[in-house]
């Protein structure tokens, strides 16, 4: 039997064209969307936070009816949907486009991976380093300089970032699928806006007055019960706004810049259900159901819906036929 040596590396065989290394990347935010997720769920804090805070979850939930614990677990059920989204949505950029050579798929992982990285310093203002969350963020990106660096080779001409600016192919807007598209688009514009609003809010003000009335304290009762509280909140609230603007800047480029597929559909129906279902779900389980601090998470549920269903014939029907 004939067998051929294979020269290669171990390291080199693992790096590969360097879409592994950005599958795991996106593999490790899936999971750490996941942890948070979990953390919530069971009303846990991380050992950094009870360390910055002076309490535990347990304890400060003996405040007010366990509110202000409720508010902080909102953004992280948030937060790690949007985590979910991002590392499921970086999986299929990998597999599908950046093999298949596109330079936008390239390009969208740099301007995301700048949006959502450089986040992490939007709420260093209010004087909180989240150690565990700047230690994964200094693990992460030697993983996605390298995946980026090693996969330059697949794009194909034109390379410049101008390539983001072009739509896959021209559309017929009052057709369905035209009308899905547009739908999926100004989603995302609307995630892009409520996120940068989101992390201003968390970076400046940290509370909107729907978010005071649900915790039933005014803010200086607030600074009272912790000195610490309120940067722990402002980091929640900043690092929640800056996935969602993270996420909103993937799926508008994916679905601009990408040609309809199975593939994208699937993504596209995966991130939206698992990010919208956290955003929203967690209100009425915490009891916060404000509708005035709702309305933009149904209104994008509701328009993102609407888009994937308008969508499927073109990008899964069609193409199964």
């Amino acid at each position: 039997m004939n067998s051929r040596n294979d020269s290669r590396g171990f390291l080199e065989a693992l790096i590969g064209d360097g879409r592994p290394l950005l599958i795991f990347g996106g593999m490790c935010l899936v999971l750490a969307g996941g942890f948070a997720l979990f953390l919530s769920v069971t009303r846990q804090f991380l050992p950094h936070d009870v360390q910055f805070l002076g309490m535990t979850a347990e304890q400060l939930c003996g405040i007010q009816n366990c509110r202000v614990v409720y508010f902080m677990f909102h953004d992280r059920v948030s937060f790690g949907g949007a985590l979910i989204a991002i590392g499921s949505l970086y999986m299929w950029l990998a597999e599908f486009p950046l093999r298949q050579g596109h330079a936008w798929a390239w390009w969208l992982y740099i301007v995301s991976i700048m949006a959502g990285f450089g986040s992490f310093l939007s709420y260093l203002g209010y004087g909180y380093l989240d150690t565990w969350h700047g230690m994964a963020t200094l693990l992460l990106i030697p993983f996605f300089i390298g995946g980026l660096i090693k996969s330059r080779a697949l794009i194909q001409p034109p390379k410049g970032i101008g390539a983001l600016m072009k739509p896959a192919a021209k559309t017929l807007w009052r057709s369905r699928f035209g009308m899905g598209r547009a739908l999926l688009l100004i989603t995302a514009a609307g995630m892009v806006a409520g996120g940068l609003t989101i992390m201003i809010v968390g970076m400046t003000r940290v509370f909107v007055p729907q978010d005071l009335s649900f915790i039933g304290l005014p803010l200086n009762e607030i600074r009272a019960i912790s000195p610490r509280l309120l940067p722990l909140i402002a980091h929640d609230r900043a690092g929640f706004g800056g996935a969602i603007c993270t996420t909103g800047i993937t799926v508008l480029f994916s679905v601009w810049c990408a040609k309809p597929s199975k593939s994208l559909w699937q993504v596209l129906s995966f991130a939206g259900a698992v990010g919208f279902a956290a955003a929203i779900g967690v209100h009425p389980a915490v009891g916060y159901v404000d509708l005035i601090h709702l309305a933009p998470a149904l209104i994008g549920a509701t328009s993102f819906l609407a888009g994937i269903i308008l969508c499927y014939p073109a990008m899964v029907r069609a193409r199964e036929s």
